[in-house]
């Protein structure tokens, strides 16, 4: 019998041998293997302001702490944050991507989904912006992008009404490689975190990437990272010599995980083309199989396919007859608002409701042969 694993890590040949180059070194913090990497990330990216940091959930974290701050720019007024101003964002998603509203004092307001996308369904989203909602938090599901020109015209509507535009965070923790019309995601403009933990397309072990739009947020967000201290101007000694104008976090990435991602990436071409094609296979063949139905797939959403989401009917059954035959199937994320730490903010989500048992993900990386497709695709077709 076979066994094809939902996640598989990807380390490149090469990431050992570079790895025990920085462990003899005798400096293994954040250092020149860090800048490094970062300028690999602005290169692929095509951006200037990439902070590299220790997890995509402390990404998402700094991002909060660096709206707090008043901002304006020539398209823009961004009011800051007070405690208790609203977060607007999905509970289909890994914990870590709420949690930081709560770390930062701010409240969420649940948003349901679009059962076609998972991602947000954009007319709720509409319908539920007050003049506290200060930043709406978006997560591609799978890797398959939101419509971000949906959401900007959310935007400029709430300044009409308002006065202000909403921040936008993006979550593109599944999403490294996907594209929004042509354009890579983490590229349109807002606070976009990617993650490269251990089953990510590209892995530093653990680690992730902060983009931000401004300069302003960038220069804060290097400080942040490293408890406030600047390194670089402060040639002395800069863990005694300098003031500390804003306290900050332990945050930063190191040398040896910096030095695996580089590595692995690149690799990733090879690997969010593998999973491209992999999702192809499944959106060609699946489609005429009973009881299965697939998500959207506009051809100007370029998604990355960290993972592929279908809906089944009697998915327990379902999963129970890949399982029989060694292939792996999750959900992968539970519903966040199910939690007793945010019972406070319940809401009726009935698309959500309806989807939450129907969902399942099947392998889709680039672990996955062809032979591999065509036996899972067998297997779903003997029916369950």
């Amino acid at each position: 019998m076979r066994n094809i694993p939902l996640f598989k890590v990807f380390m490149a040949e090469t990431a050992g041998a570079a790895v025990t180059q920085v462990l003899n070194s005798g400096f293994i913090g954040q250092g020149s293997k860090v800048e490094e990497f970062e300028a690999q990330l602005r290169n692929y990216f095509n951006q200037d302001f990439c902070l590299s940091l220790n997890s995509g959930t402390s990404g998402l974290h700094l991002a909060y702490h660096l709206l707090k701050n008043p901002h304006e720019s020539r398209n823009s007024k961004w009011p800051g944050l007070e405690s208790g101003d609203e977060v607007l964002t999905t509970a289909l998603t890994c914990t870590a991507s709420n949690f930081g509203i709560l770390a930062n004092n701010l409240r969420i307001k649940w948003v349901d989904i679009n059962p076609n996308t998972l991602n947000l369904d954009y007319d709720d989203l509409e319908r539920k912006i007050t003049h506290k909602t200060k930043i709406i938090q978006l997560v591609h599901w799978g890797g398959y992008p939101n419509d971000l020109d949906r959401v900007r015209e959310i935007q400029q509507k709430t300044k009409e009404m308002l006065g202000f535009k909403p921040a936008v965070i993006e979550d593109c923790a599944h999403s490294f490689g996907s594209t929004y019309k042509g354009k890579k995601i983490g590229t349109h403009g807002n606070l976009s975190m990617f993650s490269f933990q251990a089953i990510k397309h590209v892995t530093s072990i653990d680690g992730g990437l902060l983009i931000t739009p401004h300069l302003e947020l960038y220069k804060r967000g290097k400080l942040i990272r490293w408890y406030g201290i600047d390194r670089e101007n402060n040639r002395k000694d800069f863990r005694c010599e300098a003031d500390i104008s804003e306290w900050g976090y332990k945050f930063h990435m190191n040398d040896v995980c910096a030095t695996v991602g580089s590595e692995n990436l690149k690799h990733a071409d090879t690997i969010i083309k593998t999973h491209q094609a992999n999702a192809a296979y499944y959106n060609q063949h699946l489609t005429t199989i009973p009881g299965i139905t697939l998500l959207d797939n506009h051809p100007d959403y370029g998604s990355a396919y960290w993972i592929y989401t279908i809906k089944v009917k009697n998915r327990d059954g379902f999963i129970q007859k890949m399982k029989d035959h060694g292939i792996a199937c999750s959900r992968v994320h539970e519903r966040n608002d199910k939690h007793t730490c945010v019972k406070e903010f319940v809401s009726h989500l009935p698309a959500l409701d309806r989807v939450i048992s129907e969902m399942v993900c099947i392998p889709v990386g680039w672990w996955v042969t062809p032979e591999d497709r065509e036996y899972i695709v067998s297997k779903m077709k003997e029916g369950w």
